[in-house]
């Protein structure tokens, strides 16, 4: 691993552990020429997952698209960032387990919403109003009286 201080080709392992969620490696690295220290982190490289767009338009999966659209939603919620990623890497696990290399957006937006509705209604209505396109207050009210039901039956 070359040092991004001094172009070092060699560095030296100083730490190694696993990160939170366990799916890649941190490892603390020093340099023997100019003695700074600096983070890699290692993770296992997965299969190229491509989404398919509604009008037909294909391009590559994108975790900070779901991380994006989730913060808006969460925006001045009480819901903390690490719930947010811990939110997108679920539902990212989700999409790789299932060993397709196409995915459809629809099917992603429903997973987002599906998490949201779990972790904060507020941010489900507000994520659901831009992705379902809502064009007026009766299809916010029909969204809300959806989501009262459900938790009526709970």
């Amino acid at each position: 691993m070359r040092c991004p201080f001094c172009d070092n080709p060699d560095t030296k392992v100083i730490d190694s552990r696993p990160t939170e969620e366990g799916h890649a490696i941190r490892r603390r690295r020093g340099c023997d020429a100019c003695n700074k220290r600096f983070t890699t982190y290692e993770k296992v490289e997965e299969a190229i997952l491509m989404v398919v767009k509604k009008d037909g338009r294909r391009e590559t999966f994108d975790r900070t698209k779901i991380l994006n659209g989730i913060i808006k939603a969460c925006e001045k919620r009480p819901v903390s960032m690490a719930q947010m990623e811990a939110v997108t890497s679920d539902i990212e696990r989700n999409l790789y387990s299932q060993m397709d290399k196409e995915v459809a957006s629809d099917y992603i937006g429903e997973l987002i919403m599906e998490q949201l509705k779990q972790l904060d209604e507020v941010a489900y209505v507000r994520f659901a109003s831009v992705y379902r396109q809502f064009t007026d207050v009766k299809t916010f009210l029909q969204e809300i009286e959806k989501l009262v039901k459900t938790n009526k039956n709970k």
